[in-house]
């Protein structure tokens, strides 16, 4: 079986497949991307995107037999530490001029979708700094997140931005990283995430109840995934 899924489930996935018992061919990268590569003909069973959109579009057009509902996320913040300042928030270091916001791409990753719509919530403030914000990450010619490296820590470190918003999933890994700190965005501003499979294949049924099952939902919130 072969499978094309969302960047920010690699590393749940292995622990989901352990209690799968047919072996499983995964390719993983930007939701939008991966629906344009099966709109183009490339073979497999099943799309585990980061959204509804991607699925949805492949079954309106006849490419998808089903889709399904399994996981969610939220956004988070993650900040270089030294550039805290006391009393400081994820809106304080949004909104503050000096500091460099990176994101993920808009369209061709979910992530830089509802960082997007975390903008608009926010109102006026909001489009002033989704003026400054810069796509960095999972876009169609953005430089790929080095392998064994999480995206906010890399761009980061490596002195490309100085915060980042992405996947509440990864935040009790950054939080192990010294030198950054993660700050959660309240609900009222944070659009929730919903993972969606689209059947594209019968084999792919199996699965598909697999990830939706009470088993495989535990297995995603610890991994810092909603059910």
């Amino acid at each position: 079986m072969r499978v094309l899924a969302a960047g920010s489930l690699k590393s749940v996935w292995p622990a989901l497949m352990a209690h799968f018992p047919q072996p499983v061919d995964t390719l993983f990268g930007p939701a939008g991307l991966l629906r344009e590569r099966i709109e183009a003909g490339e073979p497999c069973d099943l799309f585990a995107s980061a959204n509804r959109a991607h699925p949805t579009s492949l079954l309106d057009q006849g490419r998808a037999l089903s889709i399904v509902p399994f996981a969610s996320n939220t956004l988070c913040l993650t900040v270089r530490s030294d550039l805290l300042h006391p009393g400081d928030d994820w809106l304080t270091l949004l909104t503050r001029r000096n500091l460099r916001i990176a994101t993920s791409t808009p369209g061709a990753d979910p992530s830089g979708d509802y960082t997007q719509r975390l903008f608009t919530l926010m109102g006026d403030a909001g489009e002033v700094v989704r003026q400054r914000a810069m796509a960095l990450v999972g876009g169609r010619d953005t430089p790929p997140v080095p392998h064994g490296r999480l995206a906010a820590e890399w761009l980061i470190r490596e002195g490309k931005a100085d915060l980042f918003i992405g996947y509440a999933s990864y935040r009790s890994a950054l939080r192990q990283i010294a030198g950054l700190t993660v700050l959660e965005i309240p609900a009222v501003f944070n659009p929730p995430a919903e993972y969606v499979c689209a059947v594209i294949t019968p084999q792919a049924e199996a699965l598909t109840a697999f990830l939706a099952s009470p088993l495989a939902k535990s297995v995603l919130r610890q991994a810092g995934f909603g059910g």
